[in-house]
């Protein structure tokens, strides 16, 4: 009698044991054949992909709160707290001008330096000024010394555009009552370079074969630099060339 109630406490204790999950899963796979492994596998891949997935969405929010602070920022003038995120975005962009376009994004910024020049002086923000005209002078100053790189017309062409932009703008705002410096330099320096690369091009033009039609046109070419308009004749050789 005391044997048949210690063996019927002993089922009752083997009922109340689980089977491990690993030992389910084991016996259902030789039973049942590779398909529940399979559906294992892809059932337990999700939480593995839950792990890259919030650091992911972490990633792209944070990518567009930095694209909206620059973006934002386009708009900031000196002396605003998102003014030297404007210029951090502008040297991160000049990480991918080539050195031949170097003088031209160099003469651009100065102009934007200018155009915020303007805008305090418009708007009468007389405590964002000496700022301005300090970043304007470094502008200007970066633009000086990048010139010497100009090689062909082509480059040297698209400066002046830029360089006769500085002139009217920085007239523009000394008319408004701002002392600053002038755009002498620039165009000093310009002259120099455009003699230098119209000289060259006029040469060998001259030791080359040329129509009656191209004669012509780089004779003019040759009176526009007789006359000290070289930037005239840098246009002509321009298109007889390229």
């Amino acid at each position: 009698m005391n044997t048949d109630k210690e063996l019927i406490g002993k089922i009752r204790k083997l009922r109340q044991i689980e089977p491990s999950k690993d030992w389910v899963f084991l016996t259902k796979t030789q039973l049942l054949g590779e398909e529940i492994g399979r559906e294992r596998i892809s059932i337990n891949f999700f939480p593995f992909w839950k792990m890259f997935w919030k650091p992911a969405l972490v990633t792209v929010s944070t990518f567009g709160v930095l694209f909206g602070l620059f973006a934002f920022s386009q708009n900031a003038l000196p002396g605003e707290l998102l003014y030297s995120v404007k210029k951090m975005a502008e040297k991160g962009q000049a990480v991918f001008v080539s050195e031949s376009e170097m003088p031209k994004y160099n003469l651009e910024i100065a102009n934007k330096r200018l155009e915020d020049l303007n805008e305090i002086a418009e708007t009468h923000q007389g405590q964002k000024l000496a700022q301005a005209i300090e970043e304007v002078e470094k502008s200007k100053a970066k633009a000086v010394k990048d010139i010497s790189k100009i090689k062909d017309p082509k480059q040297a062409i698209e400066a002046n555009q830029e360089i006769v932009k500085i002139r009217q703008n920085t007239e523009k705002i000394k008319s408004l009552g701002v002392v600053m410096g002038e755009a002498g330099d620039l165009e000093n320096e310009y002259q120099n370079i455009a003699k230098s690369i119209a000289e060259e091009e006029i040469e060998e033009l001259e030791n080359g074969t040329l129509t009656d039609e191209q004669q012509e046109v780089l004779n003019q070419a040759k009176e526009s630099f007789e006359a000290g308009d070289y930037n005239s004749a840098l246009i002509k050789i321009y298109f007889l060339s390229y």
